[in-house]
């Protein structure tokens, strides 16, 4: 597995470089914008760690682009400073399958990539079975959504969240619920939730049936339960 490390700190690159390594994966780095959309265009990469403060195109800019380029599924985990909660609710909505924030563990970014990679690259079964919510169908062993026979572009994190809820419809999540389910973190910030259950709603239009049950969470089709 090929991932792209930018970071305009050499000493935050070197470090992250060398616990990645440590796990088997090859590693690109980049120190600026410019180089970095020039390595994402190229589309040769498995998972891209971007910095959000990175000189011009930004991580955020860098992670529009992707999600809106000829290599939209691209996982893309962003570096975000400490407490600046407006930085990772906006990668979210960017595109962003994941953050972690500055100053921070290098193993833990190196889990966190670890995370992603397994969803983005899950090991295929063929008894998985095709699930289906209106004319939303879900084929997990080939990881490719549909919307009335049409493929939509889903990141790895919304494909999951789809589903998750697919496979439970009618129950009603928390986010807490879904943070651990889907994302398999213990703690975190519940504006991933919400950002992701936003972002998915809007891929599938009006066909998505995720209902917001006020004061509990959200659950696929709930409106129409018996």
């Amino acid at each position: 597995m090929r991932i792209l490390v930018a970071d305009d700190d050499p000493m935050v690159r070197e470090v992250v470089r060398r616990y990645l390594e440590r796990d088997g994966l090859e590693v690109i780095e980049t120190g600026d914008g410019p180089a970095t959309a020039a390595a994402l265009a190229r589309g040769e990469i498995d998972l891209a760690v971007l910095d959000v403060m990175m000189p011009r195109p930004d991580g955020i800019d860098l992670c529009r682009a992707v999600r809106s380029g000829p290599h939209p599924n691209t996982p893309i985990i962003l570096l975000t400073a400490l407490g600046e909660e407006d930085d990772r609710v906006i990668g979210l909505q960017a595109g962003a399958d994941d953050y972690v924030t500055k100053p921070f563990s290098p193993r833990e970014l190196a889990l966190r990539v670890a995370s992603v990679l397994r969803r983005s690259h899950p090991v295929r079964r063929r008894d998985e079975p095709t699930l289906r919510g209106g004319t939303v169908e879900v084929r997990q062993s080939a990881r490719i959504a549909t919307v009335a026979g049409a493929q939509i572009d889903l990141t790895a994190r919304e494909f999951d969240l789809l589903a998750f809820l697919l496979a439970n419809q009618r129950r009603v999540f928390s986010r807490d619920e879904l943070l651990a389910q889907v994302w398999g973190w213990s703690f975190g910030d519940l504006s991933t939730v919400t950002v992701h259950v936003k972002r998915l709603r809007a891929k599938l239009g009006d066909a998505h049936r995720i209902d917001t049950v006020w004061g509990r969470g959200y659950a696929w089709d709930r409106d129409h339960a018996d």
